[in-house]
């Protein structure tokens, strides 16, 4: 089959790889119906982290073509969309809603990697979910996102306790963040302030819900959100970035006794004690248990309440995938969708 290798840093190739072969009786096997890049992918192509032959991708959707002797809740034929983390979905932690901290956790990316034409996903009657029927092809790029953006925005509004009467900041404008607009405004919430400085990106973050967008950054985004505040701060807010000035941004916009969910992969950002102290708010995040919320999210999708593929807006086959990590490190492209 044909599948994504990161060699090094920037040095994307289509290649090649092994057909994947039932190894465990708790495996299956799926042909990807797409695929497509996360902006969490980029940190290995800008070189903050270590990329060596490294099988890219940890977003799916596609049909099961083969299980293993102890799967029950997917069969051959079955369209299905997986966490991007693999889980048990019975253990103690998963019970409590954290499958990402699965006690048999495994990251999909790297290990499996599903930008390619097959994976074999471990464990899965805890990480898959199959739909009820073959979904309507328009329905795909919809469903490509609630395996990870989708998910991991959710999760972000959800730590952040997003709801009735709330005010929301988001910050970052990638997919995540525009995923967290859309949960902020499903999840109840009164007002919500997208944080971005990119038009295409305003006006996508509008059609999800947000009420204002803030093109500040740092100490003048942080005074910007309290002006709109009335100098409290947001209730509920949102760092889907990663990067030192974005979470401290998101600390500083929190009001006092607030609730901030971080989901961006934050490398190399230093949270001072001292501050963290005296900002006194909630913060839950880490990567997301999409597992929880992947039946809801793919009701929501099916019902055509929410149409969270209008984040993918660049879609190139399989093959020119090195393109597309290009766009996107440019900001050409928000989040790329992979076909095959």
């Amino acid at each position: 089959m044909r599948g994504v290798v990161m060699y090094a840093a920037g040095d994307v190739r289509v290649e090649e790889r092994e057909d994947p072969k039932i190894i465990e009786p708790t495996d299956a096997i799926v042909k990807l119906t797409a695929t497509c890049i996360c902006g969490s992918d980029l940190w290995l192509y800008r070189g903050i982290e270590p990329a060596d032959h490294t099988l890219m991708g940890h977003e799916y959707v596609g049909v099961v073509e083969e299980v293993g002797a102890a799967v029950k809740t997917v069969k051959p034929g079955d369209f299905v969309v997986g966490s991007f983390v693999i889980s048990d979905n019975t253990c103690e932690i998963c019970q409590a809603g954290f499958q990402s901290k699965c006690v048999h956790a495994e990251f999909v990316h790297a290990g499996i990697g599903t930008q390619a034409e097959k994976a074999r996903i471990p464990l899965a009657d805890g990480t898959l979910v199959a739909t009820p029927g073959q979904p309507d092809p328009e329905l795909v790029p919809a469903l490509l996102a609630a395996s990870d953006v989708l998910g991991t925005g959710w999760y972000a509004a959800v730590a952040a306790e997003a709801g009735p009467g709330k005010t929301v900041a988001v910050v970052g404008d990638g997919a995540v963040g525009l995923m967290a607009v859309l949960a902020a405004k499903q999840l109840g919430a009164e007002r919500i302030i997208a944080m971005s400085r990119h038009p295409e990106r305003q006006k996508l973050a509008r059609y999800y819900g947000a009420t204002d967008i803030v093109e500040e950054r740092g100490n003048e985004g942080v005074a910007k959100i309290k002006e709109l505040t009335n100098g409290l701060g947001a209730h509920s807010v949102v760092e889907a970035v990663g990067t030192q000035e974005s979470f401290m941004q998101a600390v500083g916009a929190t009001r006092g006794g607030g609730h901030l969910g971080y989901v961006g992969v934050n490398y190399d950002v230093s949270i001072p004690g001292i501050e963290l102290f005296f900002a006194g708010i909630h913060t839950l995040g880490g990567p997301a248990p999409v597992r929880r919320f992947l039946p809801d999210l793919i009701q929501l999708i099916r019902d055509r309440k929410i149409d969270p593929g209008k984040v993918f807006d660049l879609t190139l086959p399989l093959e020119q995938a090195a393109e597309g990590y290009k766009a996107m490190d440019e900001r050409r492209a928000t989040k790329v969708i992979l076909t095959f």
